[in-house]
């Protein structure tokens, strides 16, 4: 039963380097560990030796039994810095991660990152990355420094990505009102799962999702609160003109079509998700290697899951192959 983990990160030296240089938005210090600290705005990252070191990682995999990673840059990310650091740091970035997967061979794979604070550089980059770099999509914050996804700004970028047939993974990121969020780590713990829940409701009722239908959309952290809150959607569909103006299904129809990666790992919570979406829409997620991410829990919960065994592998490896056609 092949495993492949879809939901984790990885910070290339090309990035760390530029930010220790700097000038950058964030600030970097080391712990005694010899561990960067990413300083940003609400947040602080520790650079594990699991972020930066691919032989590291490879153990790691090994140890577990993880056959396949399908490799994201995170948080802070390039949006935060001016656009031109962005643009530049985005094609570093994917060139890095590009070079990993050929010299790994299978047992990585990888989605670009792009330059969101600049939408018109973020257009040819996605192309690049999926024509010249073989990547199959990109990783797209939940919003870029406060402005929505479905904003028209970025419909270029989803016509390129309609057009290549592109896999689009919502990950998310300082949410709006993070100042709110200070205390406790509550920006991780709740702000970056609505803002992914926020950002899924307004790619639909924008209508982005129904105007690039070759465009698939993958949520992290099992959707936030999508399949939770789904039918609330469709009660503002038919509820409110508004909800209305720019699609002619409810809500829930699309969002059924999206993926969901399992980086919440209550079994319940998944059997949820499987209810709403479907066990070939979940894909196993570990946010490894991040404090508050779990490989050994990835794979607990997804084998304490009450379903067919053929569902299991599915979600295990079988639905992110086919997706990335591994």
């Amino acid at each position: 039963m092949r495993i492949i983990d879809f939901h984790n990160h990885f910070y290339p030296k090309v990035y760390l380097d530029a930010v220790r240089k700097g000038p950058s938005a964030v600030r970097v210090t080391m712990d005694d560990a010899g561990n960067p600290w990413i300083h940003s705005p609400g947040d602080i990252n520790i650079i594990v030796p699991g972020h930066r070191d691919i032989e590291y990682r490879e153990k790691v995999l090994n140890d577990h039994g993880i056959d396949t990673q399908v490799l994201t840059f995170t948080s802070p990310g390039v949006d935060i810095e001016t656009p031109k650091f962005a643009v530049r740091m985005s094609s570093q970035v994917n060139d890095s991660l590009a070079s990993m997967v050929r010299a790994k061979k299978g047992r990585f794979t990888a989605l670009a990152t792009l330059p969101l604070n600049d939408p018109k550089g973020a257009v040819p980059e996605l192309r690049r990355a999926m024509e010249k770099l073989g990547m199959r999509g990109a990783m797209l914050f939940s919003n870029v420094n406060g402005r929505a996804l479905a904003d028209q700004a970025y419909w270029p970028m989803y016509e390129v990505a309609n057009e290549l047939g592109a896999v689009l993974y919502i990950h998310p990121t300082y949410p709006l009102a993070v100042e709110a969020m200070s205390e406790y780590w509550l920006m991780p713990l709740v702000g970056f799962l609505f803002d992914t829940t926020l950002a899924a409701a307004r790619l639909i009722f924008a209508g982005v999702v129904e105007r690039f239908p070759r465009i698939t959309w993958v949520l992290a952290h099992l959707g936030g609160a999508i399949p939770y809150l789904a039918e609330r959607l469709d009660r503002g569909f038919r509820a409110f003109k508004d909800c209305r103006v720019n699609i002619a299904r409810p809500p829930s129809e699309y969002l059924k079509q999206f993926y969901y990666d399992t980086v919440n790992f209550d079994p319940r919570a998944i059997e949820l998700a499987i209810a709403f979406a479907g066990a070939d829409h979940i894909l196993a997620g570990s946010d490894y290697p991040h404090q508050i991410g779990s490989l050994e829990l990835m794979l607990s919960s997804i084998r304490s899951l009450q379903i067919t065994e053929a569902d299991r592998a599915n979600i295990l490896g079988g639905n992110t192959a086919r997706l990335l056609k591994l």
